[in-house]
């Protein structure tokens, strides 16, 4: 069987040579090309889903973050299943095309749960059967999850097996091209459908945010994707699948376990190593592999921490937009458009690291191992955590102080064109309001008493005139959502609703306040804004329409808008990024080369498995913490990946380094006398596990 799967590989193999382009298989374009398109899918995606989570579905942030992580985690846990089917069943090249209609029927369902309009019955532009879009959203990402997940170990594995085995140096730097496909879709998708998302309206009855069309477009390049793949299929080297490698694995594994505990004492002399307890059973090329396999995985023990701080930069800054997102000249940058500064850099990073960073470190004479590599960028991502932080407790220093649960927060108002003498007890100054920790409050005002009734955790206005309390509103608890600003009018009395309109104009950065009358006339008023501002628009007892009544019209700052810019994030990008290309690239490069040759999509699958176990990471620290302030949850997981880097460094440096190839070539040919020793050695082992045991049973006797 082996002779016949070798045979066949090395015709596959001749096919594609004569098909070389500059030393490289010309197959491997069409696995570039397919990783690109799928890539975009896939990030085109998830760029905007946390916000379609928050504001279509009408999620809040907690269960928004949970259902993202859940989901992103379920995306690195299926690389097992597509391991297994691959290796043992299909071949990489049938699952991925199989997975991929899966992944592109899951992005359709997708983009049609988003039609707000299917169940928009009344035609206001809200569904009225919410429960429909979250069901099809849920099936979607179930199907998005399987088919990404389950490619994912099969992609990168079978554009290595494209490769001669003296195209090593070839087979290296197509890792960096392939990372280099997954960050240029990742960059487009992250530019264009937030674009889509949020410039683009679409609706049959009513005009809304296009959801459907930033999670039609990913389906559609998902497509593409597919059919990019099968028309390299002559192309292909293509091996075969041997058997159920994992399942052979897993009972290898556990022979040797069971083997190791029957034979515990003292009396049985040591081995080599613990899985030479399965000898007696499997042969001694799994045995080696196995142990290869293993002495991989244990160095993945400690990567997780590094996915639990990479992945928190999708989910975390569309949520948190408190900083400035205008950047002059009238742009604007979308809060989920600020991910593609990762795609960006790592663009710029790769082909400098590669051809500029690692060549001088060599001829500086140092040994820039994968390993060392990988614990480098791991404390950059740390790094980059403690920067985010640092700009976290600035923006922390610009939000009003709100409420607690405790206490309510009062804000007086005059109506009057004349001061008002007010007085009220036990309280304290918070910028415009004031903090109360009652329930009801005393409020003096030219001699006489009011009673006012507080709401304990909310802020609220109240208006005043000389004949007392007119009147009290609430106020926002909260930043506006999304950088946008919030504008109220409160007119005095003397004007009566039913012949007064109030119409807003956004433009930007820029509100137009119109009044009207009956009479048609208009008084307009207009109010430069900045980024997530809340203010409120006063009309006094003395307003009158004329070509100057607009300066009568006070305003009054609710909430002062965001001063910090989103630039001050580049940084934290920056240290991130090239702390991905070192550990990522890396990784993925060190995977393949540690892997045994049928192996190779399983260790691949237990890379992916250490992101899958990052985001349930992020899920119990940061979820279940509960921590009161960002930045100290920043500083917690920077400081929990300082610490695993730590003891990755160790594990790194008695860490040696194989060649696969060198020691599956010394058990390809097992001898007779071989398995003639094997079958001696298990009776053998029989006999000697009875002897040890009679004398137990003698001593039983005698006692």
């Amino acid at each position: 069987f082996v002779d016949k799967e070798q045979g066949r590989t090395k015709k596959s193999k001749s096919k594609v040579k004569s098909v070389d382009c500059c030393g490289y298989p010309l197959s491997i374009f069409f696995i570039v090309v397919n990783e690109f398109c799928e890539r975009f899918s896939y990030y085109g995606m998830r760029a905007v889903l946390v916000l379609y989570f928050r504001y279509f579905l009408r999620w809040d942030d907690d269960l928004a973050t949970t259902i993202y992580h859940t989901f992103v985690a379920l995306c690195y846990l299926t690389p097992i299943l597509g391991a297994i089917v691959a290796d043992s069943w299909l071949g990489k090249f049938k699952t991925i095309v199989y997975l991929s209609i899966v992944y592109t029927i899951g992005q359709v369902v997708m983009a049609v749960g988003a039609i707000h309009d299917i169940t928009d019955t009344n035609q206001d532009g809200t569904p009225d059967n919410m429960t429909f879009h979250v069901s099809l959203s849920m099936v979607g990402l179930f199907l998005i999850a399987v088919g990404t997940g389950g490619i994912k170990p099969c992609v990168a594995a079978f554009g290595g097996d494209q490769f001669e085995d003296h195209q090593e140096k070839q087979r290296s730097t197509f890792f960096s091209i392939f990372y280099l496909s997954i960050n240029a879709g990742s960059l487009l998708s992250t530019i264009i459908t937030p674009i889509l998302r949020g410039q683009c309206e679409c609706g049959i009855n009513s005009q809304q945010k296009c959801y459907p069309l930033a999670f039609g477009v990913p389906a559609a390049l998902m497509a593409v994707a597919l059919i990019v793949f099968i028309a390299g299929s002559s192309m292909y080297t293509k091996a075969a699948p041997k058997h159920n490698v994992m399942l052979q694995v897993c009972k290898c594994i556990g022979f040797a376990i069971k083997n190791r505990f029957k034979h515990r004492s003292s009396a049985y002399p040591k081995r080599e190593h613990w899985m030479d307890w399965a000898n007696e059973k499997y042969d001694k090329l799994l045995i080696a592999q196995v142990k290869m396999v293993l002495k991989v995985l244990f160095l993945y023990i400690p990567l997780p921490m590094f996915w639990a701080l990479f992945d928190q930069q999708v989910r975390t800054y569309p949520l948190y937009t408190t900083p400035n997102t205008h950047t002059g000249g009238g742009f604007v940058v979308q809060p989920d458009q600020m991910q593609t500064v990762n795609p960006i850099l790592i663009l710029v990073m790769v082909p400098i690291v590669d051809s500029v960073v690692y060549p001088l470190i060599k001829k500086c004479g140092l040994n820039f191992t994968p390993l060392k590599r990988m614990t480098v960028g791991m404390f950059l991502a740390g790094l980059a955590f403690v920067a985010a932080a640092l700009v976290q407790i600035q923006i922390d220093d610009t939000l009003p102080k709100f409420p607690s649960h405790s206490e309510a927060q009062v804000k007086f108002l005059n109506m009057e064109n004349n001061p008002l003498s007010l007085f009220t007890m036990s309280l304290q100054s918070s910028g415009n309001y004031l903090n109360l920790n009652t329930e009801t409050a005393t409020v003096a005002m030219n001699g006489s008493e009011f009673m006012l009734s507080l709401i304990k955790g909310r802020r609220q206005t109240v208006l005043l005139d000389s004949t007392g309390i007119l009147e009290s509103r609430q106020d926002l608890n909260a930043k506006p959502e999304q950088g946008n600003n919030d504008i109220r009018s409160v007119c005095h009395h003397f004007l009566d609703s039913s012949s007064v309109e109030h119409r807003f104009s956004l433009m930007r950065c820029r509100a137009t306040f119109t009044i009207l009358n009956g009479e048609g006339q208009t008084c307009n008023y207009s109010i430069t804004l900045g980024f997530g501002s809340s203010y409120t628009l006063i009309i006094p007892s003395i307003f009158s329409f004329g070509p100057d009544c607009w300066t009568t019209i006070q305003q009054v700052e609710d909430i002062k808008p965001n001063t910090i810019h989103m630039a001050w994030q580049i940084p934290q990008y920056f240290l991130m990024t090239v702390g991905e290309v070192v550990f990522s690239v890396t990784g993925l490069e060190f995977s393949y080369s540690q892997a045994p040759s049928n192996m190779k999509s399983v260790l691949q699958a237990g890379w992916l498995f250490t992101v899958a176990v990052g985001n349930i990471i992020v899920l119990i620290v940061a979820e279940a913490g509960q921590l009161p302030e960002q930045w100290a949850e920043y500083v917690l997981f920077a400081s929990l990946l300082v610490c695993v880097c730590i003891i990755f460094s160790i594990m790194a440096y008695f860490y040696t380094y194989i060649d696969p190839a060198e020691i599956e070539a010394k058990f390809t040919e097992q001898n007779p006398e071989d398995k003639e020793e094997k079958k001696k050695g298990l009776e053998l082992g029989n006999m000697s596990s009875l002897a040890a045991e009679k004398p137990e049973q003698t001593k039983q006797t005698k006692i």
